[in-house]
């Protein structure tokens, strides 16, 4: 891998990133129905128009999948926390984290956040609403606009009633996000902001394999700067961990095509060096 980073606008690298993103499927989508499905959730991608054409928030990208197949499996622990998502897109991990995870690993709060663009936030509502009647009832779930580093009081509000030090989420995902090195100050900022100051408290980071090594290392560096450490997943490595683990069915994607999509992706699990 070559040494020197792209540095590109987000207007300029949107284009470039999507055809690496897709050159690995020989130049197709992810999954390419108009509506998207994962057991019983279905989603919509927004109109490729305007910021969601810049912001890549017209795809769904691998990592969404593997997110939500870690949270289908119960890999990730749920159950009574608070998850907060950013560029969430169509949304499916944060709404996979409270529609397919099981009974017994349920958050009590999902807030599932994008870029505060109309066509951005028309769809993610869309989502929301659409599967709304699959969410339990102790679990709380809302959308809501959000630009990274910007102020997170609106956000901090919906969680319950502890105003104290370690104030913020227990989850926070970042679903291929990494890609856009110019914002990687401003979600660092947005995850010193939200990630609630406890021991227990984790980041869950997924990227393309198409997003450059030392475009994700910048990434780490600048989370370690403020206070986060990050281990990456190898799981995945191995031959066992490399294989589709879901069971529900997604978008009529068999297992090998699924898998193909799963090894696309780099992981990482996050938390506070120091509380």
């Amino acid at each position: 891998m070559a040494s020197n980073a792209h540095q590109y606008s987000e207007e300029q690298s949107a284009e470039d990133i999507l055809n690496d993103a897709l050159l690995f499927l020989g130049g197709r989508p992810v999954i390419d129905d108009e509506v998207i499905s994962y057991g019983p959730l279905k989603l919509t991608v927004a109109p490729k128009a305007g910021k969601a054409n810049t912001l890549l928030a017209d795809h769904l990208f691998s990592p969404a999948l593997f997110l939500a197949e870690r949270i289908e499996q119960g890999v990730i622990p749920l159950q009574e926390k608070t998850l907060i998502e950013l560029g969430a897109g169509c949304s499916l991990p944060s709404l996979a984290s409270c529609i397919i995870s099981s009974p017994t690993n349920i958050p009590s709060l999902v807030v599932t956040t994008d870029y505060p663009d109309p066509i951005i936030l028309g769809n993610l509502r869309s989502n929301v609403e659409r599967n709304q009647v699959l969410v339990p009832p102790t679990c709380k779930l809302h959308c809501r606009g959000y630009e990274w580093g910007r102020e997170v009081a609106d956000l901090l509000n919906l969680l319950p009633g502890n105003q104290n030090a370690s104030v913020g989420f227990d989850i926070v995902i970042l679903s291929d996000l990494l890609h856009f090195q110019t914002s990687h100050d401003v979600l660092v900022r947005s995850l010193s902001l939200l990630l609630a100051k406890t021991v227990d408290a984790r980041v869950y980071v997924a990227a393309g394999k198409y997003t450059l090594s030392d475009v994700c290392s910048s990434f780490l560096q600048k989370a370690a700067n403020a206070g986060l450490i990050f281990e990456e997943d190898l799981h995945m490595n191995s031959e066992d961990g490399s294989k589709w683990q879901g069971t529900l069915p997604v978008s009529g994607l068999d297992l090998e095509a699924l898998g193909i999509r799963k090894n696309n992706c780099r992981s990482w699990v996050g938390y506070w060096l120091e509380i």
